[in-house]
């Protein structure tokens, strides 16, 4: 979820994602040794918005506006076909990824004092995190492992409120998507 080297995750952050099931086979094993989400409980996703509020603001009126806001967008349908790079991160490119985009500002617009990754980056990347702080020699690897698992297609049709336990990710609660 964190797309930082350390690793480290504070108790009581959240975050929302949206689960890939599909991606599992392929990436889980890379995910648990190359991505400190995957260790701390987090499956293969694509972050909405990281981190949301604490968990003690997530309150059931929170939640109630998070349902209305997510319910306001459609399901839709994601296609995986290649790896992608930010600087040492290897991650699979969700395409299309504009609704992905509209469902991360949607939330950011409604609750400006969370913006996506804490305001450090300028432009919104929707991505499914295999592995971060690798050589590229590491990353080389991986991504040509992966280059016979795609493509793959998967299902947005929910996202999930996920909290930070201080050991663990979990989730809280997840909202539909409308029809």
């Amino acid at each position: 979820m964190a797309d930082d080297s350390t690793g480290t995750f504070q108790a009581g952050q959240t975050g929302l994602i949206v689960r890939i099931p599909e991606a599992e086979p392929a990436v889980r094993g890379w995910r648990e040794r190359h991505d400190p989400s995957a260790r701390a409980g987090v499956p293969a996703h694509v972050t909405v918005l990281f981190p949301f509020l604490d968990e003690s603001r997530t309150d059931p009126r929170v939640r109630s506006a998070l349902a209305e806001v997510l319910g306001s967008h459609r399901a839709f349908d994601l296609r995986f076909e290649r790896c992608g790079r930010l600087p040492g991160v290897l991650y699979l490119v969700p395409d299309p990824d504009t609704r992905l985009r509209h469902l991360t500002e949607a939330i950011a617009d409604r609750w400006p004092e969370a913006p996506p990754y804490g305001g450090r980056f300028a432009e919104i990347v929707p991505h499914l995190t295999i592995a971060q702080g690798q050589e590229d020699a590491v990353l080389e690897k991986i991504e040509a492992d992966l280059a016979d698992r795609l493509p793959f297609v998967s299902r947005v049709s929910s996202v999930d409120l996920m909290v930070y336990d201080g050991t663990k990710w979990h989730e809280r609660a997840s909202f539909a998507l409308g029809a």
